[in-house]
């Protein structure tokens, strides 16, 4: 019997460990051939020594299941290591199929202490390290498509977070890294339509070294039971975004956990106001804006435990 993925190829970046790691172990599973990618530097905020084990360590958890994989240690964020990493796949197998973005690090300060190379190392790792690998796929998914003459099988699932939609107030890196991967999404997803490419973006929330405080004191299965915030959960979605049958989902924004996905529209308008005159005056406005505000709670993002309908131990 085939599989959806079968005679496809795709890389997942950050894959060592956590979502990538059961991501990458997804798409195997679907048939796909994996580049298993990570840096493999052991603190979450990029420090340590880089290795390969991680990336390796997975790519043989893969093969010994029956699939196909092979590790890359590189820094997306690299332009260079970006080429070298799709140029691996398409060398290997042939092609590129599937760009799976998912690696990530984390430097949490509040705005007043961040430093400018907390911001910057955040910045370059999620956002230019999407657009690294997210340029070379492009570009070979549009000769290719040039070469055939028509429509090629390209996705892009790109990683982003709700810490761009409610707020986070010590990780203003974080939070704009992965508001700016919504907006490369969106585009790119316009840009490589006509080729048969689609990009979209998951918001996951999973229990893993990245977010370890945030979900700490969550309950956890007493029951044996998979957990709510299992990275299990948020690799299936992964698996069906990549495949033919998504081919009619581009440029979307979707929430997955604990076998829950929501598809997040556009941002739509709250209110509207229209001056009296040529333009609007303070006074006008003060009258007119001020009042919507008056009963409003004075932070209406929502608490993750509201969200998530978790409770805490």
């Amino acid at each position: 019997m085939s599989l959806p993925l079968d005679g496809m190829s795709a890389i997942v970046t950050g894959a060592g460990r956590g979502l990538g790691r059961a991501e990458a172990l997804e798409l195997a599973g679907l048939g796909a051939a994996v580049v298993v990618n990570d840096y493999g530097q052991p603190g979450r905020d990029g420090s340590g020594e880089a290795s390969a084990t991680p990336a390796e360590e997975v790519a043989e958890e893969i093969r010994a299941a029956g699939g196909r994989a092979v590790a890359h240690l590189g820094d997306v964020s690299d332009h260079d290591q970006a080429r070298a990493l799709v140029e691996l796949a398409v060398d290997t197998y042939g092609k590129l199929d599937i760009l799976v973005n998912n690696a990530g690090i984390l430097r949490d300060r509040m705005i007043f202490s961040m430093t400018e190379d907390e911001w910057d190392s955040v910045i370059r790792v999620h956002l230019k390290g999407h657009f690294n690998t997210t340029h070379f796929a492009a570009a070979h998914w549009r000769t290719r498509s040039k070469e055939s003459g028509g429509p090629v099988h390209g996705r892009i699932v790109n990683t982003s977070s709700e810490a761009f939609l409610a707020g986070s107030a010590g990780q203003p890196n974080y939070a704009a890294a992965k508001g700016g991967i919504v907006g490369l999404t969106t585009s790119t997803a316009l840009a490589l339509a006509r080729y048969g490419v689609t990009a979209n973006v998951i918001c996951p929330r999973a229990r893993t070294r990245m977010t370890e405080d945030v979900f700490a004191g969550f309950q956890e299965p007493t029951d044996g039971g998979l957990d709510a915030l299992a990275p299990e959960h948020v690799a299936p979605l992964v698996g069906y975004l990549a495949s033919p049958a998504a081919a009619k989902v581009n440029g979307q924004l979707l929430v997955v956990h604990g076998g829950m996905v929501a598809i997040v529209e556009r941002p739509r308008v709250a209110a509207k106001f229209d001056s009296s005159k040529e333009t609007f005056s303070f006074g006008e406005l003060d009258e007119l804006i001020s009042p919507y505000y008056e009963d409003r709670p004075p932070n209406e993002t929502f608490a993750a435990a509201e969200v998530l309908g978790l409770k805490r131990g």
